[in-house]
């Protein structure tokens, strides 16, 4: 795709995907606008970096589709002090985009191939505030080992789960906020603060998040 025809995909999609739902915080728009997603992904699958579906990634992953990340966006409505804990790294797009917005990044992956990918990415694209590390977030002691800390402002789910772990929320700040997509087949994009209920904010369908733990279960 020439550099061109990119730099219209971009516009385009700011256009006809974004604001025409409702996503119109002027500051986000313009990093959308203006920042490169392509350079992201594989180089196979660069010319779907603006459509309008979700994009095939290594590892059987896919990546959150431009509206979504949007939505994640200005559902936080980040104020640059935010400590951030990213669950599912990608590419590291998401992760670049929360950087840009926030004071620190922690970002995680299951997939050592993604956490190398999203790490060149990063680097490529001068992000020096987000860094990516290989473990499994949704299983306790993986987490634990991880000594990643506590008290994140932010904590971001990038894939499907039927609920989110307490061990995940008990490491959310007290006044934090949590994004995480919610159910089976079709998921609601939830957006929680501790001072508040959950709220909805769209439904869609996405992957399920890997490595979840299950719930044990004693029969007597």
């Amino acid at each position: 795709m020439a550099a061109v025809s990119i730099d219209v995909a971009r516009r385009n999609m700011v256009e006809y995907q974004i604001r025409c739902c409702k996503v119109l915080e002027p500051a986000l728009i313009d990093v959308l606008v203006n920042m490169p997603r392509e350079k992201y992904l594989p180089e196979p699958v660069r010319s779907l970096a603006y459509m309008e579906g979700s994009v095939p990634l290594p590892c059987k992953q896919e990546m959150l589709t431009p509206l979504q990340e949007a939505q994640i966006l200005q559902a936080l409505a980040l104020k640059g002090t935010e400590r951030i804990l990213e669950i599912g790294a990608g590419t590291g797009y998401l992760t670049a985009l929360l950087a840009l917005h926030a004071d620190d990044v922690v970002s995680c992956d299951i997939h050592a191939e993604l956490v190398a990918l999203a790490t060149k990415n990063l680097n490529n694209n001068g992000i020096d505030n987000a860094k990516v590390h290989h473990f499994n977030a949704m299983d306790v002691d993986a987490l634990q080992a991880a000594n990643i800390g506590s008290n994140f402002d932010v904590i971001v789910l990038g894939a499907a789960v039927e609920k989110v772990p307490s061990h995940i929320t008990d490491i959310l700040a007290e006044h934090g906020q949590l994004i995480a997509f919610v159910g089976n087949d079709i998921v609601t994009l939830q957006h929680h603060q501790a001072e508040r209920n959950s709220i909805g904010i769209c439904e869609t369908r996405l992957l399920p998040m890997e490595g979840v733990q299950k719930e044990r279960t004693f029969v007597f």
